[in-house]
């Protein structure tokens, strides 16, 4: 069983930075691809950002590619995103998951542990 937890949301200005945590409080995460997903208000969940099992590959949304960046430390059982440049559009909660398949950090479906998410709210 994985317990994830999100840190890091926040309020910020359009174009500004945040960093995202996610830790596993029960189990490793060492076992497991990880992946960023965000869902806005009315929106369905969508992909943002992902790494694989050995932090070998990372994976990004065209539209952060360039922005945002994914990494892992399996020693402090943590996942970040850095954020950079970001705007309104991207206002919503923040979701990390795992998933123990490095084919499928692309959809939601794939991942088994999902956290309660942070919210980040980007103001123009």
């Amino acid at each position: 069983q994985m317990q994830l937890v999100e840190s890091g949301g926040g309020t910020v200005q359009a174009g500004h930075s945040l960093r995202l945590s996610c830790t596993a409080s029960e189990g490793m995460l060492s076992a497991y691809a990880v992946g960023w997903f965000r869902q806005a208000p009315g929106a369905q969940r969508e992909f943002v950002a992902a790494i694989t099992l050995s932090g070998t590959e990372t994976h990004y949304a065209d539209s952060v590619e360039g922005r945002f960046t994914i990494s892992r430390d399996n020693a402090k059982n943590t996942v970040w995103l850095q954020m950079n440049g970001l705007t309104p559009e991207e206002t919503a909660i923040y979701y990390c998951g795992v998933t123990p398949r490095d084919w499928g950090v692309l959809w939601a479906d794939e991942y088994d542990y999902w956290g309660r998410g942070t919210r980040v709210t980007v103001s123009s």
